[in-house]
């Protein structure tokens, strides 16, 4: 969830290991379905000292559309980190304790009754929904059939791991909502992090032209990726150095400098598309009752807002299932169009550890700048080195590993 540094998407891989210690087995019933397994449970909103690894962890059973499957390798995004924090609190809270991730990659161990596409022991990665309760961060998840597709051949499992959420929150804003095309022009404001960075290689895929800002460290990466201009925003006016109009912006920073500069970088007809929405925050802050309605009558005003004074469209972006969007980036990963680079692997008994790890990629020192906009009016080339220096964004994921046992 850093944008800055490039150098590789910081993969924490949880591992279920025999080499660190472990001597456990899943408890298999007499039907030989597995009925528990080890897992990582949230019992609390705090720090990653409240990550539990516990031994047996109930799997419910499958409803028909449903997989069964063992995980080999969970990445930690920064939705994880978030929720771990409270994000969410109102919706999750009630519902504790959880199993965090989203992220997986391994085999079918079992299938729901209407499940037709996948087969028992095939390789598989896909990623669950934003408010999946029972996440990836066990030996074995539950995921629908639309959340999963065969595993890349040329990526191993922990490559594969660090795939599916960010490429498919990039999908859902570039290729759903705004639709590009060949030829079109594409602003990703925060190109360095895991979404930024797969929506490039996506939106190049597709035969757009691409402009990113990023930080000094990311440019040679993003522009061997295919972007056509990388912009360092830490040390540019976005303004003066960015050329032309846009037929989309996706900003994944989303404050609102950042805001202001990609609507003014939009044609008319156009669409800005943010990841920092608004309605956790505000049923956090306000309840469901109240915060939701809010939420929705923000956006309403922005679209309104933004539809007359600028004629494009904005909207908040989030990741979803998508059966054709997982495919298309399964054969676009084979194909090596599509990689998001991992840094480091965890072995799953230190969860804690790998929290902590993604923890110091986006907040550094500068705690008061996480979970909420900049509402001082500043420079937008110094704004965005004070985020720079927060380390505040959807950036490279923790991988999490589960091995063989």
């Amino acid at each position: 969830m850093g944008i800055v540094s490039m150098r590789r998407r910081i993969s924490l891989s949880l591992s279920l290991s025999d080499s660190v210690g472990w001597d456990w087995k899943s408890k298999v019933s007499q039907r030989g379905i597995v009925t528990s397994c080890r897992a990582v449970v949230l019992p609390r909103f705090g720090g990653p000292e409240v990550l539990e690894v516990r031994p047996n962890v109930e799997v419910p059973d499958l409803k028909p559309n449903e997989v069964l499957v063992r995980a080999r390798a969970v990445s930690v995004n920064p939705l994880d980190t978030r929720m771990r924090s409270g994000y969410g609190r109102s919706i999750f809270e009630p519902l504790l304790p959880l199993i965090l991730g989203r992220d997986i990659s391994g085999e079918v161990a079992a299938l729901g009754a209407s499940v037709r596409s996948l087969i028992v022991g095939q390789e598989v990665f896909g990623a669950l929904h934003p408010t999946a309760i029972r996440g990836t961060y066990a030996d074995y998840a539950i995921l629908s059939e639309d959340e999963l597709a065969p595993k890349p051949v040329a990526v191993t499992h922990v490559e594969a791991s660090a795939i599916p959420f960010a490429a498919l929150t990039a999908w859902r804003a570039i290729k759903s909502t705004a639709r590009i095309s060949e030829g079109q022009r594409l602003l990703v404001i925060g190109g360095g992090g895991a979404v930024g960075f797969a929506a490039i290689q996506l939106s190049v895929a597709a035969g757009c032209h691409v402009t990113t800002t990023c930080g000094s460290q990311s440019i040679d990466r993003l522009l061997a990726a295919g972007a056509e201009q990388a912009v360092d925003y830490t040390a540019e006016d976005l303004e003066l150095a960015i050329k032309g109009n846009f037929d989309a912006v996706l900003d994944t920073i989303g404050v609102p400098e950042t805001e202001r500069v990609g609507i003014n970088l939009l044609k008319r007809g156009g669409h800005y598309m943010t990841l920092q929405g608004e309605a956790a925050s505000l049923t956090d802050r306000y309840g469901l009752a109240v915060g939701l309605p809010l939420a929705t009558a923000v956006l309403l005003k922005k679209q309104i807002q933004y539809r007359c004074s600028h004629g494009i469209e904005y909207c908040w972006t989030f990741m979803r299932a998508d059966s054709e969007g997982l495919d298309e980036i399964r054969n676009l990963t084979e194909a090596g169009k599509l990689k998001i680079p991992v840094e480091k692997t965890f072995p799953i008994v230190q969860v804690r550890e790998a929290h902590e790890a993604k923890d110091k990629r986006y907040i550094h020192g500068v705690q008061n700048f996480v979970g909420g906009n900049l509402h001082m009016r500043l420079p937008i080339c110094k704004c965005l080195r004070m985020l720079h220096s927060a380390k505040y964004l959807l950036s490279y994921s923790v991988i999490v590993r589960i091995s063989s046992f």
